[in-house]
């Protein structure tokens, strides 16, 4: 390094740019296999992030990480099910995460809480973390391989150099390596734009729905409403980038005109107040060309993100990282195996990011009753009709489904003298 930080090595097993929910996780999961890891993020947690609605599949590298006490601890709110205003004529219904099988709940929750939270445990179990670190470029070989990173520190003029056996980016949207390496895929039938805010003192949903998250659709979008907490709710309004555009009405105009539309939604921020200002996202479903290459590999919205109608974002980013410190665990131990070992995950990852995309995509028809988007799950993740419909919805939507290759990634005939005992933990799991 061009200059040393106190007590950070100058080389690592890996370098993990983001500490956001997949980079922690990836990281700290890497560090509980005695791995030598470097955390870089040039924010300052805890920091201001969307997406505070979580699905059960989440909890599965969660319990890895050892945090689901801590989570209920931290007061953060349980999640069993949802309602939705959604399908033909706009009929109410709900469904309940007890029927998707090994996870009965998940969490809502302030995503700079549990950011950190993650990013703590990644440091305690013996990650190197350091916050307002901006990665400048990455270091390269005479080969063009990926060796480390540059990067700078807040407050400091010099620039420093880190070196590791692989990089992996998990710095979300601002794709600091997927940018340089890779191109987007957007994806048309989801081109939207997001415009959210909150809102405090709401009333909450009836009896068994209380913590449900109410997914309220409309003709031309939809709203979620996500109780944060007993006096904070999050509301946000999704709907095609090219009907704002055909707009004269402001994101906020859009927003309130379309509130008052609701039925659910209206009657619950009725005596509220508005706590906050408004802020907006556009063109939320893309996917990279590749999601790896010589010395590095992507992993979390830097990769793949799908449309925040399921709430799914948080989930796939921590389950790709839970899988990639495995994969990434033998790459270290045996680096003969990278490219066939990355090659695997970034198949199955992108199938599963795929397979949701398609139901998503296809839920959006709202022509339909809900029996319609029942079969559809089922047609998808159980053919063979073994279980209910309603229950293979509730699989599919929790992240849970199991029989994906994402789940089931083994190395064993690259290193089969290895006795690749993730592999069958994940089996077994699935």
């Amino acid at each position: 390094m061009s200059s040393t930080l106190y007590g950070i090595p100058e080389h690592f097993d890996a370098i993990v740019i983001g500490g956001g929910p997949a980079g922690a996780t990836t990281a700290g999961l890497l560090a509980k296999r005695g791995h030598r890891v470097l955390v870089l993020d040039r924010e300052r947690f805890p920091r201001y992030h969307v997406g505070e609605s979580l699905i059960p599949a989440f909890m599965r590298p969660m319990e890895e990480l050892g945090l689901p006490e801590r989570m209920d601890a931290r007061g953060f709110e349980r999640k069993y099910g949802g309602s939705l205003v959604w399908g033909n004529e706009q009929v109410p219904w709900n469904f309940s995460f007890v029927k998707g099988g090994a996870h009965a709940y998940a969490y809502h929750t302030r995503r700079a809480d549990l950011d950190s939270l993650i990013l703590d445990r990644a440091r305690e179990l013996g990650a190197y973390i350091i916050e307002d670190a901006t990665v400048k470029e990455p270091l390269q070989n005479e080969d063009g391989r990926v060796t480390g990173v540059r990067f700078a520190v807040r407050g400091e003029e010099d620039i420093k150099e880190a070196t590791a056996g692989l990089v992996i980016d998990a710095s979300g949207q601002a794709r600091v390596l997927s940018r340089r390496f890779t191109d987007l895929r957007w994806h048309d039938e989801l081109r939207n734009v997001a415009v959210w805010t909150y809102f405090d003192n709401c009333q909450r949903l009836p009896g068994d729905e209380y913590s449900n998250i109410l997914i309220e659709g409309l003709d031309d979008g939809w709203f979620w409403a996500i109780p944060i907490d007993k006096g904070t709710i999050s509301v946000g309004y999704v709907t095609r980038s090219a009907t704002v555009g055909e707009s004269d009405q402001s994101l906020q105009e859009h927003f309130e005109a379309e509130l008052e539309k609701t039925t659910k939604l209206k009657k619950m921020v009725a005596p509220g107040r508005r706590s906050a200002g408004f802020r907006t996202a556009r063109d939320w479903s893309y996917h990279s060309n590749r999601f790896y290459g010589d010395g590095w590999v992507l992993v979390g919205d830097t990769a793949a993100f799908v449309d925040p109608l399921f709430s799914t974002g948080v989930a796939l980013a921590t389950l790709a990282g839970s899988v990639l410190a495995k994969i990434v665990d033998q790459v270290i131990k045996h680096p003969e195996i990278e490219e066939k070992a990355l090659d695997r995950y970034a198949t199955a990852y992108s199938g599963f990011f795929d397979e949701i995309r398609e139901f998503v995509e296809r839920f959006y028809d709202r022509t339909k009753y809900k029996e319609f988007y029942f079969s559809l799950a089922q047609e998808m993740i159980d053919p063979e009709k073994k279980n209910e419909p309603s229950a293979d919805f509730v699989k599919l939507i929790s992240g849970l489904s199991g029989r994906h290759p994402m789940f089931n990634i083994t190395l064993d005939d690259l290193v089969p003298d290895s006795g690749d005992e993730d592999s069958e933990e994940d089996e077994s799991a699935a």
